[in-house]
Parts: C-alpha cells; sequence; structure tokens
C-alpha cells in the first residue's frame, strides 16, 4: 500500500560502533621488537599488544563480563563439571 508505514516486524534496525583509534609510539628493546616481529608477524603487533594490556586497563568491562558469564547457569554447569572432571585426573597421578 503506497504510502502505508511498514510494521515493526518488518523494519530493519542496525547498531554500529565506531572504534576510535589512537596512535601511540611506545620504546621496547631491540630484541624484544624482533622477536615480536618474528612471533606475532609484521603489522600485527598492534593487535597483540592491546589485547595483553586490554584487560588490565579496562577492568570494570572486564568485571562486568565475569558477572555476566557467571549469570549464565549453563555455562556455570559446564564449569563446574569440566573442573570436577580435573579433579579427578589429579587424583590418578602417581605421586
Amino acid at each position: 500500500m503506497p504510502g502505508a508505514r511498514p510494521s515493526a516486524s518488518t523494519v530493519d534496525t542496525c547498531n554500529i560502533r565506531v572504534a576510535v583509534q589512537r596512535k601511540l609510539t611506545i620504546t621496547i628493546d631491540e630484541e624484544v621488537y624482533e622477536r615480536l616481529h618474528d612471533v606475532v608477524g609484521r603489522g600485527r603487533i598492534s593487535q597483540f599488544i592491546e589485547r595483553l594490556v586490554r584487560p588490565h586497563v579496562l577492568r570494570g568491562h572486564l568485571d562486568s563480563a565475569y558477572r555476566e558469564m557467571a549469570a549464565g547457569e549453563q555455562r556455570e554447569a559446564d564449569a563446574e563439571e569440566w573442573a570436577d572432571a580435573l579433579i579427578g585426573d589429579v587424583g590418578d597421578e602417581t605421586r
């Protein structure tokens, strides 16, 4: 029907997250840089460092993520089952 407004079920929505990036210059030992380059690869060092640093500087975000994970009953049941299985493995070790 021309000019008719679409129903809520036919409207598509999209959430867009814009990530603002900043350039940072850091100084590290030459040997460390060379190993980063060898292990992580050219063009991936920034991403690697960000993944390592993020949990340490965004604690509130990490804490809320842990709370959200703990609220998932199935996830908690799976984690408990996994932990209980590990205890059994330790009991089987020879001393």
